[in-house]
């Protein structure tokens, strides 16, 4: 057996995102006889409006198509990819996978391809996998993809959660780096709470308490931003960015509140426009501060992600 490889520096390269045309904003909702109003939901929850796939836009055609914008982003093509891993925890049906299809959709032959389920926190878990591989020497370029359609899961009389959540994807191009750009994982996970969102023994759509899980999000992450600034040996004030989870606007205010973050840091708000989109929301949030220039390349942003399951993870990325 060989010696183990000497560990590589990964990054993210680039990124892309497929953000359905499709739109339902909060009076669509009360005109479908939902008892509620748009200010009730932007009250509690920040969001105005959530993207809604088409009935043949799926998990795998979304995350496909975000994936070849990532690749397009750096100039490459699926010969330049060697593994390929999708978070996503809204599979129709849960066997096979979807990777592969992912993998071969954006001409990736042949390569490593698999799921990570880890709902809400998918897509921070699939990139510490992803750049670990890189780092290790298991691949050389891999793709994180974060693609989900929650509104296959919705009960659209449940007013606790077919306002929350909508669907898209967005997708990430980690290589070999000559500095670190991917910072050590933050993560855990807290199992006596798994009632607290899910799909219930015998159900079929997402129920949540809510209360719960804000009151679990507002005391319990902000030492998991910490630790992985900790790990990635900076201090909050070397952030330019923060980007959590985009489940209720109250959480993210309330995290960047608890972190004291610095003034001129830029946090995530992409919740407004897009729902929660679960294992996307990060990576979509991310494209979104990208691609409107509110952050530079180069810069440090904090990523944190958490969800069903309990799932929680966070890393340290510089701004591709």
């Amino acid at each position: 057996m060989k010696a183990a490889t000497t560990l590589r520096h990964s990054r993210i390269a680039g990124l892309g995102e497929h953000r359905p045309a499709g739109s339902l904003t909060n009076d669509d909702l009360a005109a479908r006889g939902l008892d509620t109003t748009d200010e009730w939901i932007r009250t509690r929850t920040g969001i105005a409006s959530r993207h809604v796939a088409a009935a043949d836009e799926t998990v795998v055609s979304m995350g496909i198509d975000a994936a070849a914008k990532a690749l397009a982003a750096c100039g490459l093509t699926g010969d330049d990819i060697d593994l390929v891993v999708l978070a996503t925890c809204t599979m129709r049906n849960p066997i096979p996978g979807g990777a592969a299809r992912v993998a071969s959709g954006i001409g990736a032959t042949g390569v490593g391809a698999f799921d990570v389920n880890a709902a809400c926190g998918g897509f921070c878990y699939a990139l510490s996998i992803a750049s670990d591989a890189v780092r290790t020497g298991s691949a050389n370029r891999a793709v994180v993809v974060g693609s989900e359609k929650l509104t296959d899961w919705l009960d659209w009389s449940d007013r606790g959660t077919c306002i929350l959540f909508g669907d898209g994807a967005a997708a990430a191009v980690v290589e070999v780096s000559d500095e670190p750009g991917i910072g050590p994982v933050a993560w855990g996970s807290d199992g006596d709470a798994y009632a607290s969102v899910g799909v219930p023994e015998g159900d079929w759509a997402i129920r949540m308490d809510g209360p719960a899980v804000f009151r679990w999000a507002t005391t319990q992450l902000a030492p998991v931003a910490r630790r992985a600034c900790e790990l990635a040996g900076v201090d909050l004030a070397d952030i330019r960015a923060f980007v959590p989870h985009q489940a209720n606007v109250r959480i993210v205010d309330g995290l960047a509140r608890a972190l004291k973050l610095p003034g001129d840091v830029v946090v995530a708000r992409d919740i407004a426009t897009t729902g929660n989109t679960s294992a996307a929301s990060v990576p979509l949030a991310l494209s979104s501060l990208v691609g409107t220039g509110k952050v530079e390349p180069g810069d440090l942003a904090l990523l944190l992600a958490f969800g069903a399951g309990l799932t929680y993870a966070g890393q340290v990325v510089r701004i591709p």
